[in-house]
């Protein structure tokens, strides 16, 4: 495998950039913080002086989202099995309390810890390098920063992009700003892609192209959770949710809520067998969502609130966060959304396959197009051109079983083919942990 070429300096004007729109980043920060204690403790972590270090000499994996450390969580919770210190780092909110729902708890307690990545910035990079003094960053799919790499490859410690994708109109935007990406990529140890589009893509940005291989998309390798599963049939004889058809609306946004549900509206009103879950993207539109469902007239309960599904519910608003598999195990067809929105981009579909849930999605799927084109093409998934196609193929799923199980069926043949990737990640993060060692 290539070794790093010599640390970059990264190009005036973005570090003149980052310091203008820092004191906006700290606002927004403000803006969406539940408290003031909270605000306090994400600009810490965010701006310094940074929590204390559990660890020296973790594993670091970066995930931006939900997403990036649901890709990730295999790979976390192998070398956590096997004793090494993990710590994540993330971007967004949702993305840290899912790392935190994930492993901060027993018994891993003392080998894991869950903070925000740091502002881009030089000198509060050098300072968290320093403070954690890790052995290997993994960046997880998309999540590159140019300080950050550099900061890497000044301190000798292996930069791994993990998992890599890399969209068409992604690799158009980084292509603008090619005085800063190709000297970033150029810095990366190494790339494990999920696919030849994204290597070439990455390649043609600036990447040397012996410093990358194609080894798929470790998503593939993923399996439910078990106690998710366990709590699920729990909660069908706790709710009562034996004779009840339930459709999942998962990863939502702003209108796909109201206009799915307009579809169903008719529908969840004529069959009181009929219920649909509803789990928001963002936790910061856990209210407004609940207003789209009042506002059509639904029976709506909340999780947030402890109030469990009833007779009556027409619609169970899931505002709680990494609580996902939990709903698809309840699901009996499903809608991924961030599908139907503008500009869209989609979101994962292999979690609700893994359980056997015959899954919708909108035509915007562009962030995630080759795991979808697979399934396409095996007709394993349903692809609707609006809200009201999406609408009529989930009832069709839960109306006509031979057809929804002849879905689920080719969705596994694709899953089954595609696994693999778990292992070829590992082999590389071990061999570069090695080195790390005997240097």
């Amino acid at each position: 495998m290539a070794q790093n070429t010599a640390a970059q300096q990264t190009p005036f004007w973005y570090n003149v950039l980052l310091a203008c729109i820092k004191p906006l980043y700290r606002w927004k920060i403000k803006q969406r913080a539940e408290s003031d204690a909270l605000f306090q403790q994400e600009c810490i972590e965010r701006f310094g002086p940074f929590q204390p270090a559990k660890n020296l000499r973790a594993i670091w994996f970066h995930a931006v989202s939900v997403g990036e450390t649901n890709a990730a969580q295999p790979l976390i919770e192998h070398y956590l099995k096997l004793g090494h210190p993990v710590l994540v780092t993330n971007t967004t909110k949702t993305g840290q309390a899912r790392a935190k729902s994930l492993f901060l708890k027993v018994p891993y307690l003392d080998l894991f810890q869950a903070v925000y990545l740091p502002v881009d910035q030089k000198a509060l990079l050098k300072r968290f390098f320093n403070l954690y003094q890790p052995r290997l960053l993994a960046l997880v799919e998309t999540e590159i920063w140019p300080n950050l790499i550099a900061e890497a490859q000044q301190q000798q410690i292996p930069c791994i992009l993990l998992n890599a994708r890399l969209s068409e109109k992604s690799a158009k935007g980084y292509g603008k700003v090619r005085r800063l990406t190709q000297p970033m990529l150029q810095q990366l140890t190494w790339l494990l892609a999920q696919d030849v589009a994204t290597q070439q893509r990455y390649v043609d940005l600036g990447l040397d192209p012996v410093k990358s291989q194609v080894v798929g998309n470790i998503k593939f390798d993923i399996a439910a959770p078990e106690h998710f599963v366990m709590q699920a049939q729990q909660l069908k004889q706790e709710w009562q949710l034996a004779n009840r058809q339930i459709i999942t609306l998962a990863s939502t946004h702003a209108p796909e809520e109201h206009s799915v549900l307009k579809q169903l509206q008719s529908h969840l009103n004529s069959n009181p067998n009929l219920l649909c879950i509803v789990v928001p993207r963002h936790p910061e539109r856990f209210d407004e969502v609940y207003q789209v469902c009042q506002s059509l007239n639904l029976k709506t309960q909340r999780r947030s609130l402890q109030q469990p599904i009833q007779a009556d519910t027409q619609v169970f608003l899931a505002d709680s966060m990494g609580e996902m598999w939990l709903w698809y195990a309840l699901s009996q067809a499903c809608f991924v959304g961030g599908s139907l929105n503008e500009p869209g981009g989609g979101h994962n579909i292999l979690e609700p396959m893994v359980l056997n849930v015959p899954t919708a999605i909108g035509p915007r799927y562009f962030n995630f197009q080759t795991i979808v084109d697979e399934f396409v093409a095996q007709h394993g998934i349903l692809i609707g051109a609006d809200a009201e196609q999406v609408g009529q193929q989930l009832l069709t799923c839960l109306e006509h079983d031979a057809q929804a199980q002849q879905l689920v069926t080719q969705a596994q043949r694709v899953l089954q083919a595609n696994k693999g990737s778990l292992q070829q990640h590992i082999q590389c993060l071990d061999h570069y942990l090695q080195q790390t060692i005997s240097s």
